[in-house]
């Protein structure tokens, strides 16, 4: 049956972020104040600024559609390839919102990543290559559920939505300490150190 492309498969689109496609999920944590200053090197306030600047303001400013988030298509990508499903489908699956509050007396983190269109499967194509069934079977979500249909393709919707939550808090984090551009310089390698590695 011809779908007709209003389901805008492998595109962005308005329809399946207002109305969602496949799977929609919603993750949140707090994160306290200690481990947001000792191991994220950063502050609640310069977060929930930072994600207000950039992932909510810079993204509208650009006319982002569904866009509002770091860099959750590089968390999505990396699981579905991990995971044999379709990476083109990336696309879609990586519309995302990040939000970020400060909570309890302004002491903690809140996030949230909101995806309502994560597109994932356990059955079929490339879930069935050693490697990707490998992971998915690492994950407890290889095959159909013998107990509840579709309940390992919900867990794997989450276990996508919980890596992109981890994913923004880490580059927003970087991104507000100061961290990333200091890491790039440090690890990436100069022009002379290429050609010496090619000679």
């Amino acid at each position: 049956m011809d779908i007709g492309n209003f389901c805008s498969d492998k595109k962005p689109a308005a329809v399946n972020w207002i109305e969602g496609r496949g799977k929609s999920v919603v993750c949140e944590a707090i994160i306290k104040g200690d481990v947001v200053r000792k191991v994220l090197k950063t502050t609640v306030e310069s977060l929930v600024e930072l994600n207000m600047l950039k992932n909510l303001t810079g993204s509208a400013m650009a006319g982002a559609l569904g866009g509002f988030n770091a860099h959750a298509s590089n968390i999505v990508t990396a699981v579905y390839i991990a995971t044999g499903q379709d990476p083109a489908q990336n696309v879609e699956s990586s519309h995302c919102i990040t939000m970020m509050e400060a909570v309890n007396d302004g002491k903690d983190l809140h996030i949230s990543v909101t995806m309502p269109s994560i597109e994932v499967g356990t059955v079929g194509g490339g879930t069935q290559l050693a490697s990707q069934s490998a992971c998915l079977n690492l994950l407890g979500v290889k095959g159909a559920s013998k107990e509840s249909a579709g309940a390992n393709s919900r867990m794997l919707a989450a276990v996508v939505a919980g890596a992109v939550l981890a994913g923004e808090l880490s580059l927003m984090s970087a991104l507000a300490a100061g961290q990333l551009v200091k890491s790039h310089m440090k690890y990436n390698r100069s022009n002379k150190d290429v050609s010496k590695a090619s000679s």
